[in-house]
Formats: structure tokens, C-alpha cells, sequence
């Protein structure tokens, strides 16, 4: 997944903002290289020297949004005993909506080539949806060290739970995410509820 040429993060970061409007205006099928050049107002060539056409270009913009939210994610451990459960949780997974949504996310669907190199690249250790639901876990596991989640409570089904759904909406919603917010917090809701201590337990 290495770039043709060596670019700076300013342009890398300024190719995928670029693209992204592209796609929320246009949807995928609009995406070209002249297109997302256009959208940043730089030289038509400069995607194509620094990354090898334009799969490439979408999988680095798909595998940079995971790895944005999963740095996000990490860091959720440091605000064990902070907010509430519920809140730390929505947080995180509103991120990865944003960061990640179901335009950018759908990629990797539309373009088989884009999709194959996403997942070598996961298979290599780069940061996914496993890595975020690792996180998830590590966080409500501090939580039960801290009383917060009760002792009995499953923290990995909660952190596949709430990651799953996430990945469904990301894969399957459209540009409207009103609707996939809502539907996100009551399932926090419900996990949270279900994670407190002597409450209906979310148990192993």
C-alpha cells in the first residue's frame, strides 16, 4: 500500500477531503482522478503521482478513516470513571460514523480492486473494526475494574454488539444519518443498561 511517490500529509489529507465531498455530493460513480483533483484545485496529475491509480488512492482514503477512528477509540481506556458509560460508548461510535461513514465505507464495495487491497492490508495488522472492538472491550474492562460495569457482565459481546451494528450501518446506510445516530444511541442505551451494575445483566 505504498504510494508511487513520497507526498506530504497536506496533500494526502488534502486529496482525501477532496474526495470525500465528491462523493457526498455525487456518490461514488462520480469519483475520477480529474474529479477529485478538481474538487482540491491542484494539478490533475498529482493523484496519480503519488499513489498508483485511483484503487489505490480509495483504499489508502478507506484504511486512513479506519485508522482515525480506531486512534479515537484507543484512546477510550483514559476515560474509564469519566462521563458515563453510555456517553463514552456513543462517542466513539458516532466517530466512527462521521470518520468512516457509509459513502466512504461503501468504497470498498464498489470497487473490487480498492476492496482486495483493504483487506491485505487489515490481514497485515492495520487498523479496522477489529482494532476499534479491541479498544471497546479494553474500555468496559477498565470500567468493571473501576465498578462502573458489573463483574458478570460479557465486555467482548458488548464491543461486538455495538461494532457489528456499526459496521451494518456503515455498509448498508445511505448519505442520511439521522436515522442511523438515533438508532445507534438506543443501542448504547440498551448496553449500557444491560452492562450496570444490578441491572439485567449482559452476562458471559
Amino acid at each position: 500500500m505504498s504510494p508511487r511517490g513520497v507526498t506530504t500529509p497536506d496533500v494526502r489529507e488534502r486529496l482525501f477531503a477532496a474526495a470525500e465531498r465528491v462523493l457526498e455530493r455525487e456518490g461514488p460513480g462520480a469519483l475520477t482522478s480529474r474529479a477529485i483533483t478538481g474538487e482540491a484545485g491542484c494539478a490533475k496529475g498529482l493523484l496519480h503521482a503519488h499513489f498508483d491509480g485511483l484503487d489505490e488512492f480509495v483504499a489508502e482514503l478507506v484504511l486512513d478513516r479506519f485508522a482515525r477512528v480506531a486512534r479515537h477509540a484507543e484512546g477510550l481506556a483514559d476515560r474509564a470513571g469519566r462521563d458515563t458509560v453510555g456517553a463514552n460508548l456513543l462517542d466513539v461510535a458516532l466517530a466512527l460514523l462521521a470518520s468512516a461513514g457509509p459513502t466512504v465505507a461503501g468504497l470498498a464495495l464498489a470497487r473490487p480492486a480498492a476492496s482486495a487491497r483493504i483487506r491485505a492490508a487489515l490481514a497485515g495488522g492495520a487498523p479496522g473494526f477489529g482494532t476499534v472492538q479491541d479498544a471497546v472491550t479494553a474500555y468496559l474492562d477498565a470500567e468493571r475494574r473501576g465498578g462502573r460495569v458489573a463483574e458478570a457482565a460479557d465486555t467482548a459481546a458488548a464491543a461486538l454488539a455495538l461494532v457489528g451494528t456499526l459496521h451494518h450501518l456503515l455498509m448498508t446506510g445511505g448519505p442520511d444519518r439521522t436515522g442511523e445516530r438515533d438508532r445507534v444511541a438506543r443501542l448504547v442505551a440498551l448496553l449500557e443498561a444491560g452492562l450496570r451494575p444490578g441491572g439485567p445483566s449482559v452476562a458471559g
